[in-house]
């Protein structure tokens, strides 16, 4: 299936890493449709696609307008949710309505059209603490947060729906994605923000170990997928299979930007920091996330962004939108 002249969909397309997929898209000859409701995405993400995209204003809990703008779509790229830990963590019901709830309303409006394919976004979080690394696709599924509950429900169903109805669903379990136009509150981009103001990163604890994938080579494994017609119903870890600690990360950073010293603030799980206004460290923390990316590369696909190379890729956006980074997201 040749992406040129395709009609796809992308939910959540003004978002992070839908604008991302809708700005290749675009460069290869496809029919884009972003569906958001703009609570996280911007229409400074695709401002510059203004005049090369249709653009529906709408909420994927809204199943009536979701059914009507399926219409004549061939593939469906569902990127909208609710994705802030902090968030699911105090309102684990909302996490649900939006994750589950609204990817079924995805579902039911794709095969009540004859969508061939949906490609969504799913998450590391749904392994929750590792017991091995790197984790493949079959490590024990225990979520330690509400949000990989809410994602893991997700996959669950796309398998139901495909078995029952045969549209193909795959999956993409995200580790850490970052680059241009992320958001502001996860830890590489406080490091960046602190960086800019020439200030030195803040570090709790440091021994996390995350895994950090750069945003086009998301891009690239999810458009392997709208070519694989072979491919009806997985999923599929998109990371780099390399570990960085979070003091690395630190360390990076300091030697990156000449930063004067690393900053270590002792504070435990869910308590609130006094070096960084209105950030809190997360409750049930993730010791450690490195997913196995050996599935992936045998369908072809490779990441090929460096960390160090990525992270000055993202420093220089921010210092162009450096006032998009003013509050942090939670």
């Amino acid at each position: 299936m040749k992406i040129n002249g395709l009609n796809i969909l992308v939910t959540g397309g003004a978002g992070f890493i839908g604008s991302h997929i809708v700005e290749n898209l675009i460069n290869q000859g496809a029919n884009v449709t972003i569906y958001d409701n703009f609570s996280t995405g911007s229409m400074k993400n695709i401002k510059h696609l203004s005049d090369k995209v249709r653009l529906i204003k709408g909420d994927i809990l809204d199943y009536k307008k979701l059914e009507a703008s399926f219409d004549n779509i061939d593939i469906i790229s569902h990127q909208a949710a609710q994705l802030e830990i902090t968030k699911c963590i105090f309102n684990p019901i909302e996490d649900l309505k939006i994750n589950t709830e609204g990817s079924l309303n995805v579902f039911n409006a794709a095969v009540k059209n004859d969508v061939e394919k949906i490609i969504y976004a799913s998450s590391a979080c749904i392994y929750g603490q590792a017991k091995y690394l790197p984790e493949d696709e079959n490590h024990p599924q225990d979520p330690n947060w509400p949000y990989g509950v809410s994602k893991l429900a997700v996959e669950k169903y796309a398998r139901i729906y495909h078995e029952n109805y045969g549209i193909s669903t795959i999956g993409l379990r995200y580790s850490i994605i970052y680059g241009p136009r992320e958001w502001y509150g996860r830890v590489l981009t406080v490091f960046l923000k602190r960086a800019l103001e020439n200030k030195p990163p803040v570090v709790w604890g440091g021994d996390q170990i995350r895994d950090f994938c750069y945003v086009t080579d998301v891009v690239e494994l999810h458009n392997i997928l709208i070519n694989k017609e072979e491919i009806k119903n997985d999923v599929f870890n998109t990371s780099t299979g390399i570990g960085t600690s979070i003091n690395d990360l630190a360390i990076l950073i300091k030697n990156m930007f000449n930063l004067s010293d690393i900053l270590y603030e002792n504070i435990g799980e869910g308590e609130l920091s006094t070096e960084i206004e209105g950030r809190k460290r997360l409750p049930l923390e993730l010791k450690a996330m490195v997913l196995d990316n050996s599935k992936a590369n045998k369908i072809g696909w490779e990441p090929k962004i460096k960390l160090i190379n990525g992270i000055n890729k993202e420093y220089t956006w921010l210092k162009k939108n450096h006032f998009r980074w003013k509050t942090l997201s939670y």
